[in-house]
């Protein structure tokens, strides 16, 4: 029998190409009769390196450019981190697969082991380059001092370990997957800082049109998974929530019920909007939408609309 050939589209960073290649190896293993090529696709959030993410205010700043390589049929295949997809795909390209999630918390990577955020020294300079746990970090502790982060995992610990930061804030699944626990000082639990929508999960995006390749790589869907960041993608979707915007929503399938912790603040933390709620694990999307408008009554509205009006942090 003649081989299926598949290329999937993939971000050339470290963690990209580990992902790509871990969906290569899986699918492999399932299915004897596929040939699967990588291609190497710089996004704009891949040539973008020296402004914050925040700033650049674009959804789609780390997908867009594979999603164009599907439509026009150049890959077969994009794979994604899950947290960088946009709530709303384009038309003709359906999700075609979430496998099993990986590590949903954040650590902290500093001089020490057992380093946390209640044991930093007063005044510690914390660096990431995302708004959310900017937010969570200064609710928590406002006297420490946050500086901007952005490339990718590598390049993030050696400018901490160039730098005279006190640490730096890293998604744990990342680290992990790249083989670098050995930076890791300690994990932050979600309770403490509530995780971006989609955190340690990975999309196998296709071609709707598509049913061979869509039937090749669904064996590798996770349907727990995928009912966890459809609740998170419902809340976020309704809040209208991208990197510019200090949103985390963690879902969990529980015997008894689908589980949503949310989370909404101001970059500075001073003023922060928390929901927990349960609801039926055959429609997540309507626990999401539920929350957020729970969020959003109970005074997330207000702040969601100064951060969109004033743009950016400054």
């Amino acid at each position: 029998m003649a081989k299926t050939k598949i290329i999937i589209g993939s971000r050339g960073s470290e963690l990209a190409l580990w992902q790509s290649n871990f969906i290569k190896k899986e699918l492999e293993k399932l299915n004897k009769n596929v040939f699967i090529e990588i291609k190497i696709i710089k996004t704009k959030g891949d040539k973008i390196l020296d402004v914050a993410l925040s700033k650049i205010g674009d959804k789609s700043l780390f997908t867009k450019e594979l999603e164009v390589e599907l439509l026009n049929k150049k890959i077969d295949v994009a794979v994604h981190s899950l947290k960088d997809l946009q709530t709303k795909l384009p038309d003709g390209l359906i999700i075609g697969a979430v496998p099993k999630r990986h590590s949903v918390e954040d650590v902290i990577i500093a001089r020490k082991k057992g380093t946390t955020l209640s044991n930093l020294r007063e005044n510690a300079v914390i660096a990431t380059g995302s708004l959310r746990r900017r937010s969570q970090i200064l609710h928590f502790r406002p006297d420490i001092k946050i500086e901007e982060l952005r490339g990718n995992v590598p390049s993030r610990i050696q400018k901490f370990l160039a730098s005279d930061w006190d640490g730096i804030i890293l998604a744990k699944a990342g680290v992990e997957r790249l083989k670098l626990n050995k930076f890791i000082s300690s994990v932050i639990s979600s309770d403490q800082i509530v995780p971006a929508v989609g955190q340690g999960a990975l999309c196998v995006e296709v071609l709707e049109e598509n049913k061979i390749v869509r039937d090749i790589v669904f064996p590798l869907h996770d349907e727990n998974t995928f009912t966890a960041v459809i609740a998170e993608r419902g809340l976020l979707r309704k809040l209208e929530g991208g990197c510019q915007v200090p949103i985390g929503a963690l879902a969990e399938v529980k015997p008894n019920g689908l589980y949503l912790n949310a989370y909404v603040g101001t970059i500075d933390g001073s003023l922060t909007f928390r929901s927990s709620s349960r609801g039926s694990k055959t429609d997540p999307e309507k626990l999401g939408i539920i929350s957020a408008e729970n969020l959003l009554k109970a005074g997330a509205r207000s702040v969601l609309d100064e951060i969109y009006k004033t743009g950016r942090i400054k």
